[in-house]
């Protein structure tokens, strides 16, 4: 099967690029001839969840100095960076940012595919043979066994022998666990259940001290106490709309979406749930990277660390209130300050100009169709269901009964292979069938058929979207596109997955040691973070990798 990568060719003399001038008090590694070779101390690799490519300049004037516009203004910002595959989803974006590699490698096509071999669907980071770290919940059933080939950190942990030590920190399991890799020491996420940041067994049988005494701190209990306020007056929010919108979302026991929010009392399972959908969220995250700094002297050790940490609430936000809600953007205010925060800390713990730091996110996201039909500008929202039910319908009227398709998830159609062969009807038969029903259907403007891409009338940009993510296990058979602009299943807020520009371009940002400052318009992807990060620690790229460096951005 051919990949399409963003290769281009480097000439010889440009190698020299790569080259590091030794630096004074970076972590060393002794070459055969005895002398140090220079590194940085520590990679923190950051992924704000669903931060879209234009964020930073629509919010640049907001923001400090000291967070997002330290690594715009001193670092070096590829402005043309996009996904490289169709499926734009929290899951896949966080493996191929460490990977360097393609859902059709390294399996991660979704956060939840139909697992052929299995015969159900499987979630990204599920691993049932393991237990949960930290309570008695089930919530820590997980792992990055799921992920087929290797990160950043395993090569980190390979070429020192496992000395380095590697840590991922998010909300979100999968965003904790699939950056972090198989040789990590340990990812923690967010429990829901009892405010604590949890583990799996997977990595270790009980948490850390510093972990423990981090939980018994409480703070989910006194964020929960708290209401969200604006940071800044109503009047400075002009780079969204009013408060006050009908196609945005409530969060739990408010009648309408507007400011102050107040965290209603939840019961059962899921009491610090309503936190995720905050600033609180951001803000508990970091509290727990700067406590992982300190509790695991990430940077301290002879040999480089690294620290995956992952911003959940952005992507929650983003969800329920839209691209251009206040909430979104003070948000993105508070998000600049704990960052800030934190590369304050890199550099009174780690020293200045030790440390290098990487910003992406996992996908971006569509405007909400209520805010772009304001604009006149055509949009929509389709039920989640009607196109499953009209490939059901259409199937059982041409072949009679039977379950022919086994799933309908990702905007793709899983079929039923073996009663296919069974029935000795041909893929292509039945997509022909389904191409011509599904055509007639709201808001479809082509089936795909993830089989024989070839033949499909595609503008190659988008061809290559659709190779890179077929992985003949986990990948459904017909991928259904909808028109930009529309959405499917969600009736207030936005979402996300589709092969359009507001999914795929999304920020890549670098700073820190070894670090150019400057900028690239040129195409660039998602799957050039990983090589540009092995570059420059000068190590081999994941197993997995299809991308090419960044040179421009390497002294």
């Amino acid at each position: 099967m051919r990949l399409i990568t963003s290769a281009f060719l480097i000439p010889l003399a440009a190698l020299t690029a790569f080259a590091q001038p030794k630096q004074p008090s970076t972590a060393t590694a002794k070459s055969t001839a005895g002398q140090a070779l220079a590194r940085p101390k520590l990679v923190v690799g950051i992924v704000v969840d669903q931060m879209r490519y234009d964020y930073l300049y629509r919010y640049y004037n907001k923001f400090g100095t000291g967070g997002f516009r330290r690594m715009m203004d001193g670092g070096f910002n590829a402005r043309n960076n996009h996904y490289h595959y169709a499926a734009t989803y929290t899951g896949p974006g966080h493996a191929a940012i460490y990977t360097g590699s393609a859902p059709a490698l390294n399996g991660i096509v979704g956060n939840d595919f139909y697992e052929r071999n299995i015969g159900r669907l499987l979630y990204c980071a599920e691993d049932t043979t393991v237990s949960t770290v930290g309570n008695t919940g089930t919530a820590g059933k997980m792992s990055p066994r799921n992920l087929l080939v290797t990160t950043i950190g395993d090569q980190l942990k390979l070429a020192t022998d496992g000395r380095s030590k590697v840590i991922g920190i998010a909300l979100k399991d999968r965003g904790a666990i699939l950056p972090a890799g198989h040789s990590a020491n340990a990812a923690y996420w967010f429990d829901s259940k009892d405010g604590s940041f949890i583990s799996s067994t997977f990595y270790q049988n009980e948490l850390p001290k510093w972990v423990q005494e981090f939980n018994a701190r409480k703070l989910g209990d006194q964020f929960l106490a708290q209401k969200w306020e604006m940071t800044l007056p109503m009047n400075q929010y002009t780079e969204s709309t009013s408060d006050d919108k009908p196609y945005e979302s409530t969060m739990p026991g408010e009648a309408k979406s507007v400011f102050p929010h107040e965290f209603a009392v939840q019961t059962g399972s899921s009491k610090y749930e309503v936190l995720r959908t905050s600033p609180y969220g951001d803000q508990i995250t970091k509290e727990f990277a700067l406590a992982a700094l300190k509790g695991e002297q990430l940077g301290q050790h002879d040999v480089t660390d690294m620290l995956c940490l992952s911003f959940s609430s952005p992507d929650y936000i983003g969800h329920a209130f839209g691209t251009h809600a206040v909430e979104t953007e003070d948000n993105y205010i508070r998000l600049d300050r704990q960052l800030a925060d934190i590369f304050s800390q890199l550099d009174a713990t780690v020293g200045q100009g030790q440390w290098v730091a990487f910003l992406s996110a996992d996908h971006g996201v569509v405007d909400v169709p209520g805010f772009l039909q304001e604009y006149r500008i055509p949009s929509g929202i389709k039920s989640y269901g009607e196109i499953g039910e009209v490939v059901k319908a259409t199937l059982e009227k041409a072949y009679g009964p039977g379950q022919w398709m086994l799933s309908y998830i990702n905007q793709q159609v899983y079929l039923n292979h073996a009663l296919l062969t069974e029935k000795k009807i041909s893929i292509q038969q039945v997509y022909e069938l389904l191409r011509a029903a599904l055509l007639k259907q709201k808001a479809v403007v082509n089936v795909v058929n993830l089989h024989n891409l070839g033949a499909e009338a595609l503008p190659v940009l988008q061809e290559n979207l659709f190779r890179n993510v077929y992985h003949p296990n986990r990948s459904g058979d017909f991928y259904v596109m909808q028109p930009p602009g529309w959405l499917e299943g969600r009736s207030k807020g936005t979402t996300h997955g589709t092969t359009y520009a507001y999914d795929t371009h999304v920020p890549f940002l670098l700073y820190g040691w070894g670090i150019k400052p400057g900028q690239t318009l040129r195409r660039t992807h998602i799957h050039d973070i990983a090589p540009t990060i092995t570059a420059l620690l000068k190590l081999l790229e994941p197993n997995g990798c299809i991308g090419n460096p960044v040179e421009e951005a390497l002294k």
